[in-house]
């Protein structure tokens, strides 16, 4: 199981952290995406209720890593992260899953149910929050990710209980009320932020902007709920396809490395020839290098019919030696391809004939 999770997590890393870098540009954005990511997606591929979901882990804790990544670029003007839509997108996400399932487990039916999962995703963004805690500095990051647990709790609610099976006809009066502090906070932590910026912002503006702003926050965070759970709903079977894909690379990994031992062994050999050729033959190429590693790049862009950013032919004979690259490169793949796929073909046939008999089942 420690290895299952370390898998997730990886896979998750690879997903969240080169978009965070790409799309924050902070190592805080990109802290608060893979935490929130690795803990959700690790919590979701192995606490499946009918076994360890490990492809279902990665997509989950891949969309919360990339919905933290995009919300850490809104701070509120407390100086901490607004994360109640990460949490509602969370708690949609995996309401989703087991919609999918069609299992109990953590799958709500009541509000009782939508509070204690959303309290569950709460205290796990919380946990992968820790090590982001100190790039932030901003305790206060925990107290958004606890304080809108019901507010999240009454949205989820309300948006599923037209659900088969739901049990509760309206909302408890206890759950209502405890969302009064969350938007208390909310409002006066804006109100307060935008009081600082401009000191002569009267009481009575600031507080109908914040009113607007908070109206705002709230219809997000719903809307980050309905979109986890439709997300989910429409990517789960389309990405559980590459869960097969293991089978088939077992078996296509040798020819795999065959065709690239091959291509790169032509790729080393063209570019022997085309410096051989710059050497007896000086401008048989315009801006030719005088390295080994110019000539490897060139032949690399040959080989793909792809013109190099520097390095061209221009003599005959360096036009017909790129020609006869191609031709090669061309060739390759093509003969290759069909001595592949005739040896491994029946493999290929029983593997698919096992997933469909999987599948049915």
């Amino acid at each position: 199981m420690i290895w299952l999770a370390i898998r997730i997590a990886a896979a998750v890393a690879v997903v969240v952290v080169p978009f965070g870098y790409a799309t924050a540009g902070s190592h805080a954005g990109v802290a608060v995406g893979a935490g929130c990511g690795l803990a959700i997606g690790a919590a979701v591929g192995l606490s499946g209720n009918r076994g360890p979901r490990p492809w279902s882990g990665i997509l989950v804790g891949s969309l919360v890593g990339i919905g933290a990544v995009l919300v850490s670029r809104v701070a509120v003007t407390s100086g901490a992260i607004a994360m109640s839509p990460v949490l509602a997108l969370g708690v949609g996400l995996i309401h989703g899953e087991d919609l999918l399932d069609g299992v109990g487990g953590t799958s709500f039916s009541g509000y009782r149910d939508a509070f204690k999962e959303t309290l569950f995703v709460s205290i796990l963004l919380a946990l992968g929050l820790l090590p982001a805690i100190y790039a932030l500095a901003a305790p206060s990051l925990f107290v958004d990710i606890f304080l809108f647990v019901p507010f999240v709790a009454l949205a989820a609610g309300l948006l599923s209980h037209r659900a088969a099976g739901w049990r509760d006809t309206r909302p408890p009066a206890l759950l209502v009320l405890a969302t009064v502090p969350a938007v208390g906070y909310a409002g006066g932590a804006i109100v307060l932020g935008l009081m600082e910026d401009d000191p002569a912002l009267g009481i009575g503006a600031g507080l109908g902007i914040a009113t607007g702003l908070l109206l705002l926050e709230l219809a997000v965070t719903a809307a980050f709920f309905v979109f986890g759970r439709a997300a989910i709903i429409w990517f789960r079977p389309r990405f559980r396809v590459y869960s097969g894909l293991s089978d088939y690379l077992r078996v296509m990994w040798v020819p795999i490395g065959g065709f690239a031992l091959g291509y790169v062994t032509i790729i080393l050999l063209f570019a022997g020839f085309y410096g051989m050729l710059e050497h007896f033959s000086p401008g048989a190429f315009s801006a030719a290098g005088t390295g080994i590693i110019d000539w490897l790049f060139f032949s690399f862009f040959a080989a793909l019919g792809q013109d190099f950013a520097t390095v061209a032919p221009v003599s005959v004979g360096a036009r017909a030696l790129v020609g006869i690259h191609l031709i090669l490169s061309a060739g390759w793949v093509v003969v290759l391809f069909a001595a592949v796929m005739t040896s491994i073909g029946p493999k290929l046939e029983r593997i698919a004939r096992r997933h469909a008999e999987n599948d049915g089942g």
